[in-house]
């Protein structure tokens, strides 16, 4: 199996910018499929973006389609979320995960692994 470790969140304005990562330890990172996900306060967690094994295939959520970009490091065993013109209906503890199953899906349920998840919170 793997474990994930996020890190990057914080607090930040309206209109910036911060970079999550995924870090993985465990078993061979390429082949899994990861997704972002994120959870605010007394709502259901939703789909962010999805990665494919290779970093070829990506997508996103609309809500942050052309703001926030995924990508992913297999030599480094980390996926990335860079996110930008970041808005205060942002703000939610955000979650990786990965599957080694399938494709890059958004159905939170159809991922096996997750990780603590960390905190963006941004001011407006």
């Amino acid at each position: 199996q793997v474990q994930l470790v996020e890190s990057g969140g914080g607090l930040v304005q309206a209109g910036d910018s911060l970079r999550l990562s995924c870090a993985a330890s465990g078993r061979t990172f390429s082949g899994y499929v990861v997704g972002w996900f994120r959870q605010a306060p007394g709502k259901e967690r939703e789909f962010v973006a999805a990665i494919s094994r290779n970093g070829g295939s990506r997508f996103y959520a609309d809500s942050v389609k052309g703001r926030f970009t995924i990508s992913r490091d297999n030599a480094k065993n980390t996926v990335y979320l860079q996110m930008n013109s970041l808005k205060s209906e942002d703000t939610a503890v955000y979650y990786c995960a990965a599957d080694l199953n399938g494709l890059a899906k958004a159905d939170r349920y159809e991922y096996d692994y997750w990780g603590q998840g960390t905190q963006v919170t941004v001011s407006s």
